[in-house]
């Protein structure tokens, strides 16, 4: 195993809920695996040219094994479908070491919240801080009990009696009532949220109403988020190293246009979330449309992602 890229197999694959599959990954030469904490996600290497990162889902302090959990989305660009079709237990995989860009901070009560396939991610926060002998509470949201995934695995964790279930099929009062739940915790609480755009726009809103402190607000997203692409017009980036120029039309990201020309950008999601394509911008102004960089950062107009954001300017001059 490189220091960049390790060798695994998956050694388990474990049908988890409707369309939601678990793999488990051992390292090829039966070495541990590099320690990482909960909020970690890997890079897994499914074809030629296709990349796709995944939360990892057990507990933290486990260097045998990674658990990933993999949703099978019908909008699949390649990579859920290509797990769900063509991995399978004995396959071998190609993973980068863990990232975290969604870790645990100290606090004297943390509250998870997860939406959907965005479980993954918070269940190895659950695990950490029950390990911990933490104060916390997590709130799970699914559309129906049958695609809510490792319902098994909670109810015989530790930390049971803590987890709450939400169901978009089930009845009125056991939906989650995030206004009245928030109205109820003390204003140091932590709060941690993953997944899909309109659970985390309505975790945003609902902090929002009730002035929330941002820095006790957490999160990461699974997937992108729709934009209006009606008014985009073309435009130019221009590279620092060779001055050449490229003309971007309406419809066609930056990413491809470089790619058409022969220029390397590393790139993984495509969707502006994981910031593996993230670029300097040396002159213009970008028209930020990621999820992965901050207000503040968007604000510095100093790098962009030309996987999905754009150029409010006529020209982007970028450091490549």
């Amino acid at each position: 195993m490189s220091a960049g890229r390790l060798n695994v197999r998956v050694a388990r694959r474990t049908s988890e809920a409707e369309d939601i599959c678990s793999y488990e990954l051992v390292s090829a030469d039966g070495t541990p695996l590099p320690a990482f904490s909960a909020g970690s996600h890997i890079d897994v290497h499914i074809g030629p040219d296709l990349v796709r990162q995944y939360s990892l889902c057990n507990p933290p302090h486990e260097t045998h094994r990674y658990l990933i959990g993999v949703l099978r989305d019908p909008a699949s660009r390649g990579g859920s479908q290509g797990m769900h079709e063509k991995i399978h237990a004995g396959a071998a995989l190609t993973i980068s070491a863990p990232k975290n860009h969604f870790p645990l901070v100290e606090a004297q009560r943390s509250l998870l919240l997860a939406g959907g396939i965005g479980v993954t991610p918070v269940l190895a926060m659950a695990e950490a801080l029950s390990a911990q002998g933490a104060d916390f509470e997590m709130h799970y949201c699914a559309r129906s009990p049958e695609r809510a995934a490792f319902r098994e695995r909670i109810a015989a964790s530790p930390f049971a009696a803590q987890v709450h279930f939400h169901y978009d099929s089930g009845a009125a009062e056991q939906k989650l009532d995030l206004a009245a739940l928030l109205a109820g915790l003390d204003r140091d609480t932590h709060i941690y949220f993953c997944g899909p755009a309109g659970f985390i726009d309505y975790v945003k809103a609902t902090a929002a109403a009730r002035q929330w402190p941002q820095a006790q607000l957490h999160l990461e997203y699974f997937g992108a988020v729709a934009v209006d692409t009606g008014g985009d017009r073309a435009f130019e980036v221009r590279l620092s190293s060779t001055g050449a120029n490229y003309t971007v039309p309406a419809g066609v990201t930056v990413m491809q246009v470089l790619r058409e020309a022969g220029v390397f950008v590393a790139a993984s999601c495509e969707q502006g979330v994981c910031g593996t394509c993230l670029t300097r911008v040396l002159e213009g102004v970008p028209d930020h449309r990621d999820l992965y960089l901050t207000e503040e950062e968007q604000a510095a107009n100093n790098q962009f992602t030309p996987c999905c954001s754009r150029s409010k300017s006529p020209t982007l001059v970028l450091d490549l």
